[in-house]
């Protein structure tokens, strides 16, 4: 598991490089074309559950009718304000997180949700994009984790041992220090 809960994790410069690369499978197009595959691949493999991290993936879920367990947004899409995407039933739990930052506090959410047997929306003060990690890491096997990637289309996630091994990585190479490695979003 995961040690480094308990603190703050700092996006480095070489990890940005690195995650501008889809960590899974891109499904490209305009979002409601890739949401309309993105269906597709969901019936015909029937996740054990669904994260949608991002505001335009969950709202483009939420339009399609595709039901995640978790959805994570932070009220903005490609960093301007936006009217909060209404999830019906969903219990909110609300966070602070940083630019390229996960801390403390959205590791326990994202744990939270993704143990929780009811559908979870985290509202993220602050910003989302990395919490598709800790996703992957607390996601059951079997599940879909999505993200958008920006003006390219939806990514998505299959949560195997040997992806959450990857994103273990990724987190051990993020920075546990506030320094000149941080790199502000």
């Amino acid at each position: 598991m995961i040690t480094c809960l308990l603190e703050t994790l700092y996006l480095t410069s070489e990890l940005r490089s690195k995650l501008k690369a889809p960590l899974g499978t891109l499904i490209s197009g305009e979002p409601n074309k890739a949401a309309e595959r993105l269906m597709d691949i969901i019936n015909c493999e029937k996740p054990k559950k669904i994260f949608a991290v991002g505001d335009t993936v969950t709202s483009t879920m939420v339009k399609h009718g595709v039901d995640a367990s978790v959805y994570v947004v932070d009220n903005r899409i490609m960093r301007k304000r936006i009217k909060p995407v209404s999830v019906r039933g969903a219990n909110e739990i609300h966070i602070k997180n940083p630019s390229g930052t996960i801390t403390s506090e959205a590791w326990k959410a994202v744990e939270e949700a993704a143990k929780a047997s009811s559908t979870t929306k985290i509202v993220v003060d602050g910003e989302e994009d990395l919490l598709a990690l800790p996703a992957v890491i607390f996601a059951p096997e079997g599940s879909f984790v999505l993200y958008g990637q920006p003006l390219e289309g939806i990514v998505l996630v299959r949560v195997t041992q040997e992806k959450k091994e990857e994103i273990r990585e990724l987190i051990k190479a993020m920075s546990s220090h506030n320094d000149e490695g941080r790199i502000n979003g």
